[in-house]
Parts: structure tokens; C-alpha cells; sequence
């Protein structure tokens, strides 16, 4: 199953063909470890027990960072992808925390009910539902609606049911099934949760906390293979938002915090609608910025306009000159 982004398949627009110069910037591949402590991302496998703050903290004090933010609050007890960002790559938490989150969920039914009955209660909470967040919850307790992208059901056994359930970020998967529980005239509850995708981190990504403990130990050592295939670069947390490319002229003026317009567009992708937070690259594909979209691609194919109102600057400003040649 997919959530909405992984299913949206963007071509690429090219308004203006443009080169980017090799004297300025620098390929995300080809960044070195120590620069990927200050603009990398670490999939870290939660493990039950430490809330998600802690697990960021222990992210920080293995790696001997000053920063280090997660993105998506998990329970204590709930675990799986909790994508820690580290130094200035947590200027990016925003985005992960508005994006998708697929969960596996089992779920207890205090009384056994037919099968055939299951199913149809999960059909009727597919779609945009109602929530009353729970009492102890980061959020004001009112009704609020939220999209359930799909619920698959894995096994069943006696009252224990498996699903796998992907939804619109803010849903809470223990109201989820005590909701359900009350549709079914049982009452239910959410006996264990993990949550498997986090915008664009999944489960294929996750390093534990020894995992990571153990890569730190081989970095210092002198050997960063490991410590390589922990760290993410600051693009893969915005590969799931629209994607627009700038000029190298246009790069420094984001950075001191202009908006972006038409004529410093390069290329984008297809589908941007208005108020849609889209992601700003270079041509080398580094992130500048995120923002907020003003136009639709079809209007950012025109001569002018302000197509971006920048939201947040990732990209250091000097990083490139105003004017290249």
C-alpha cells in the first residue's frame, strides 16, 4: 500500500535551460560525514520505553552534536521510524511532521465478533473521519477530521487483529481503535503499535541506537562505511514535497531570505497547486528552502510573478555568489 505522495507520479518542466558552475556548492553525494552531522537525517529504529525526545537526546549525545530534533511524536511504548535530524537539517522537522504515517497496529476486541463483520466496520473507517483526540494528547481535545489512506487487515486471530493502516499526520491510532471498537458493539483497544513509514523514511532505512553507537566507534576509528549508511542526506527528508530548481544566480538571494520569483526558476516538477509546501533546489540538487507555493506550475511556466513564498532557509547564505559566470 502507498500513501498519497509515493502514489503521484511528477514529470520535470523546464522553463530556462541553465548550467550549474562546479566552483560553488556541492553535490549531496559527495558530502563528507562531517558535513552530514550538520545537514543529515538518522532513521532511527524507536525501541519501547524512552519517549521520543530521549531517543533524540541519546541520537545527540552518541554522535557529540549540540543538535539533534525527531520529527513525529511516538509513544513510549510504540516503536519503529522516528527520523532524528541532526544540527541545521532540523530546520526540516516541519515537513516530516505534516507528512503520511503508516502504522502496524494490533488491535484487541473485548469480544469476538464474526469476521465478515471486521471488515465491513474497517470499510467504514477508510476516507476522512472524525477524531476526538485522546485526553492525554500534544493537542487541543476537539473534534477534528483526518483522512485514513487505507487500512489492510493481515491476520486475524481469536480477538487479536493485525492491520496495517495508512493515515493523514495527526490521527491517533488508539482512538482509531477504540472508535472502531465502539462501532462494532465490542469495544476494542490498541494492544501494540509500530509505526513502519514516516513521510518518506520507511522500515528499508532504520538504524538502531547500537547500531549507530557502533558506526560512531568505526568513524572514529577511521573507517566511515558504516557511519555512511546511517547518515541521510537533508534532500531525502523533502523528497516526498513538490521539487523546484533555481539558478545559480537565484541561490544566494533565497538565502538572505527573498521570496522566490519566476525568472529565477531552472526547472520544476508537475502538480504544484496553490498553498502546497513545495521544496527549493539547486541545480545540483541541494536544498535551499521550502515555502509555500503562490503559483500553480502552469502559472510558474510564465515570465513572471512570485511563484514561492519561502518558509524556511536551509542553505547557508555566501554558499553561492550573487552573480556567477
Amino acid at each position: 500500500m502507498e500513501l498519497p505522495f509515493e502514489k503521484k507520479k511528477r514529470a520535470v518542466l523546464v522553463r530556462k535551460i541553465a548550467e550549474t558552475s562546479d566552483k560553488f556548492g556541492k553535490y549531496p553525494e559527495k558530502r563528507t560525514v562531517e558535513e552530514l552531522f550538520n545537514l543529515g537525517i538518522v532513521n532511527i529504529d524507536k525501541p519501547a520505553g524512552p519517549t521520543s525526545h530521549q531517543v533524540s537526546a541519546y541520537v545527540k549525545d552518541i554522535l557529540s552534536l549540540k543538535k539533534a530534533g525527531h520529527s513525529g511524536t511516538l509513544d513510549p511504548n510504540v516503536t519503529g521510524v522516528l527520523p532524528v535530524a541532526l544540527g541545521k537539517a532540523t530546520k526540516i522537522v516541519q515537513t516530516l511532521l505534516k507528512a503520511g504515517k503508516e502504522y502496524v497496529c494490533v488491535m484487541h476486541v473485548h469480544k469476538q465478533v464474526p469476521e465478515y463483520e471486521l471488515y465491513k466496520v474497517f470499510e467504514k473507517f477508510t476516507g476522512m473521519i472524525s477524531q476526538l483526540p485522546p485526553v492525554k494528547s500534544s493537542v487541543k481535545r476537539q473534534w477534528r477530521e483526518r483522512t485514513i489512506y487505507y487500512i489492510d487487515v493481515l491476520e486475524i486471530k481469536d480477538q487479536d487483529v493485525l492491520f496495517a493502516v495508512g493515515c493523514q499526520a495527526g490521527t491517533y491510532i488508539r482512538k482509531l481503535c477504540s472508535d472502531i471498537g465502539k462501532e462494532l458493539g465490542t469495544g476494542a483497544h490498541m494492544a501494540e503499535l509500530r509505526r513502519t513509514k514516516a513521510g518518506p523514511f520507511s522500515e528499508s532505512t532504520l538504524f538502531t541506537l547500537q547500531d549507530l553507537t557502533d558506526a560512531f566507534y568505526y568513524y572514529k576509528k577511521g573507517k566511515d562505511k558504516f557511519i555512511r549508511k546511517a547518515l541521510q542526506p537533508i534532500e531525502n527528508a523533502v523528497s516526498h514535497l513538490p521539487k523546484i530548481w533555481v539558478l545559480d544566480t537565484t541561490v544566494d538571494t533565497l538565502c538572505h531570505g527573498a521570496s522566490l520569483a519566476v525568472p529565477g526558476i531552472s526547472k520544476l516538477e508537475t502538480g504544484i497547486e496553490k498553498g502546497q509546501m513545495v521544496a527549493v533546489f539547486t541545480l545540483k540538487d541541494e536544498l535551499v528552502c521550502y515555502g509555500e507555493a503562490v503559483m500553480t506550475s502552469k502559472e510558474m511556466m510564465g515570465k513572471k510573478g512570485l511563484a514561492v513564498k519561502i518558509d524556511k532557509v536551509v542553505m547557508e547564505a555566501g554558499v553561492y555568489p550573487r552573480i556567477t559566470k
